[in-house]
């Protein structure tokens, strides 16, 4: 049931003698040959397993091809996470971090490695998730959001990691126009929600947090032991200080209730349809209750997360579109793209 890395594919190998010898050079304790295989999870940083006779560790580096200027910070994510770590304790270990452009020609991180469960679209065979089941680690999944999204960022550092002021403003604006970007000749517009968004934008919250942007199951590392306890949370390489509501907007962008469209349904890539998984609006009216945050109107949190969504599938695809990659995966984005945008028309439609 723990997930597992397999064979790198084609084109993101490693040059696994320059890799061992600046761990050995900056990681005390590292003893024998080390071996490296890759974590198939995922469509933006590159995650792989790194196996040595003592440790096991994560490395962390950007994908190949064309990327978004300000994505893939390597540095970004490392520090934050050492600053965040002592106060949250799902964060993984940083443990180094490099720019030299000789050992792969990017910079890099490495962490150490929470192994656990993690859910993808249907649970591992052999943990069967009963309703009550669901329900519990569904609110256990709320608990830790809100945990998050109660520390103090300035007293551990973080004053500066992210801009609050405007912030909402911003991501409309910054996502529209990297859909614009890369938007491929066979992708639909979005102009109609992207100008809903625009007018429909919040003001600033009161309560700025610690957002990690991509909060969602297989993100996060059950306990093999209890499974019901969240011990790991990864992916941190959009985290950022901002409004913590759309942080559940953008978590809930990947949600897919027992009760949506067909077409939902098939895109669905998180087990958020197995009896007692709560709705997106359990959820959000959970959030509320248990963080004390006034939440009005959760459609535009809502809309804007599943186009957030649909401009990251748009960028993988970008770059799949382009023969930037090899990854067959990533063909089948631009089927979510329009998905995405059908289903936010429905939410929009329904408060123009």
């Amino acid at each position: 049931m723990i997930d597992a890395p397999s064979k790198i594919r084609e084109g993101e190998e490693l040059d696994v003698k320059k890799v061992e010898q600046f761990l050995k050079d900056s990681i005390p304790g590292i003893e024998g040959e080390i071996t490296i295989s890759q974590f198939p999870g995922g469509f933006s940083n590159l995650t792989y397993a790194v196996h040595s006779k003592t440790r096991e560790m994560v490395l962390r580096r950007p994908p190949f091809g064309k990327k978004a200027k300000t994505a893939h910070d390597m540095g970004r994510e490392y520090h934050m996470l050492k600053a965040l770590k002592p106060v949250f304790p799902y964060c993984p270990e940083p443990l180094v971090y490099s720019e030299d452009p000789e050992i792969m020609g990017c910079p890099f991180y490495v962490m150490e490695r929470i192994k656990g469960i993690i859910l993808r679209r249907n649970p591992p065979k052999g943990l069967p998730l009963t309703p009550d089941m669901a329900r519990s680690l569904c609110h256990n999944l709320v608990n830790v959001l809100i945990e998050l999204h109660q520390i103090d960022y300035e007293k551990i550092g973080l004053k500066d990691f992210g801009k609050p002021q405007g912030y909402v403003k911003r991501q409309v604006e910054g996502w529209s126009t990297r859909y614009r970007n890369a938007r491929t000749e066979d992708a639909p517009d979005y102009e109609m929600v992207m100008k809903w968004l625009h007018e429909k934008m919040p003001a600033d919250s009161e309560r700025p947090a610690i957002i990690h942007n991509d909060f969602k199951f297989d993100n996060v590392v059950l306990n093999p032991d209890n499974p019901l306890e969240i011990i790991g949370l990864l992916d941190w390489e959009m985290a950022t200080i901002g409004d913590p509501l759309m942080d559940l907007g953008s978590s809930l962008g990947y949600w897919v209730n027992q009760d949506d469209p067909e077409d939902l349904q098939v895109m669905r890539m998180l087990p958020t349809t197995l009896p007692g998984m709560l709705k997106r609006d359990e959820i959000v009216r959970l959030y509320a209750e248990k963080s004390g945050r006034s939440i009005p109107n959760f459609d535009f949190y809502l809309v804007f997360g599943l186009f957030r969504l649909a401009v990251i599938a748009q960028q993988i695809y970008y770059r799949y579109f382009h023969g930037q990659t090899k990854d067959e995966r990533f063909a089948l984005l631009i089927g979510a793209v329009v998905i995405l945008e059908t289903f936010a028309k429905g939410i929009i439609e329904k408060n123009p």
